[in-house]
């Protein structure tokens, strides 16, 4: 298989095997009139396993959304066919409008245009709670 190098934008990788096509929906990557391409199950010395994306444009990335999905993903910004920068993501301290709250009775239910805004309240067990009614998203 031949997938070709980026001349600029990014490289998504570490992402946990599986987890690629959700990080590509949720970025709304399918909009990009840009080259991107999904690896899934690629060979990996820490995991076994991993899924990467390429994206061959400059774009904003939501790193909190990135975070938020798969903690462990590193992306790398490359400038004129090199690496320029490595970012290691973690999970975000607050998250918006990524996650709807599932409590029926909850703010978010009845005012809709409200921002669905979830805060990091236990970082080893990965818990979010709702910023309204502190219901947890797992």
């Amino acid at each position: 298989m031949n997938i070709d190098s980026i001349k600029n934008g990014y490289v998504i990788d570490h992402i946990e095997a599986g987890k690629g096509m959700e990080i590509y929906e949720l970025l709304n990557l399918n909009e990009l009139d840009c080259q991107v391409a999904i690896i899934t199950n690629a060979k990996s010395k820490k995991t076994g396993v991993k899924d990467i994306i390429k994206i061959d444009r400059n774009i904003d990335l939501d790193f909190d959304k990135l975070g938020f999905i798969d903690p462990g993903v590193t992306v790398n910004v490359v400038k004129d066919d090199k690496i320029i920068e490595k970012k290691k993501l973690s999970l975000p301290e607050k998250i918006v409008n990524v996650a709807k709250c599932k409590n029926p009775r909850c703010i978010t239910s009845v005012e809709r245009e409200l921002d669905q805004i979830f805060i990091l309240t236990d970082k080893e067990k990965n818990v979010y709670r709702c910023k309204y009614c502190e219901m947890s998203l797992k």
